[in-house]
């Protein structure tokens, strides 16, 4: 049985940091690509960051250079580091793992699996 459990959610002030985690089980961590996603009310999931199964790294242009994504495949660990954080980057955030097909776009919540019960993130101004 496939599990993704995120942890490490919180409410800072702006410009304080965060560091989610999210363990995988049931499957093989290796061979799934892995993805952050969020969501906050009223708004469509969106994409964050990716590591992908040749441990490439994608940002979205909202995060890039203030979230880093990364992962310890010995302990099927996905992690994002949130830094510089902002009253918009208040939602609930997902971990999610995924095996691409062709035309898959890293960044769209279908070209996924399986998916966590996510964390909430609120940063305060």
């Amino acid at each position: 049985q496939v599990q993704l459990v995120e942890s490490g959610g919180g409410s800072v002030q702006a410009g304080g940091s965060l560091r989610l985690s999210c363990a995988a089980s049931g499957y093989t961590y290796s061979t799934y690509n892995m993805g952050w996603f969020r969501q906050a009310p009223g708004k469509e999931r969106e994409g964050v960051a990716l590591i992908n199964t040749f441990s490439e790294k994608y940002y979205s242009d909202s995060v890039k250079g203030r979230f880093a994504i990364s992962q310890d495949n010995a302990k099927n660990t996905l992690y994002l580091q949130m830094n510089s954080l902002k009253p918009e980057d208040t939602a609930m955030y997902y971990c999610a793992a995924g095996r691409f097909t062709l035309g898959s776009s890293w960044y769209n919540p279908r070209s996924y699996n399986y998916w966590g019960q996510g964390t909430q993130v609120t940063v305060s101004s």
